[in-house]
């Protein structure tokens, strides 16, 4: 799998309140688009990807606009299925 690098996260003001309704602040996020662990191609052509900020591990839902930049839709805490794929490859 080609791994995505994330150099720049593009912000508004609706992803920045959105993420807020998950609990997630914008440096969380910030800090695990530098440690994505997996990601994965949706049907819609966004990316759901998962990384770690600090102990907490968040899945992101970005849109690639440019090589290494990323529009943030969403993030929120991973799930159960989410959080294993990133226990196996930090293993």
């Amino acid at each position: 799998m080609t791994r995505i690098k994330i150099k720049t996260l593009l912000w508004d003001d609706w992803n920045t309140e959105h993420i807020k309704k998950h609990n997630v602040t914008v440096n969380e996020v910030e800090i695990a688009a530098k440690n994505i662990s997996w990601h994965k191609k949706t049907k819609n052509g966004k990316y759901l990807a998962g990384g770690r900020s600090g102990r907490r591990i968040l899945s992101l839902i970005i849109r690639r606009k440019e090589r290494t930049t990323y529009y943030l839709v969403t993030a929120r805490d991973a799930e159960k299925k989410e959080r294993k794929k990133l226990y196996e490859r930090e293993v």
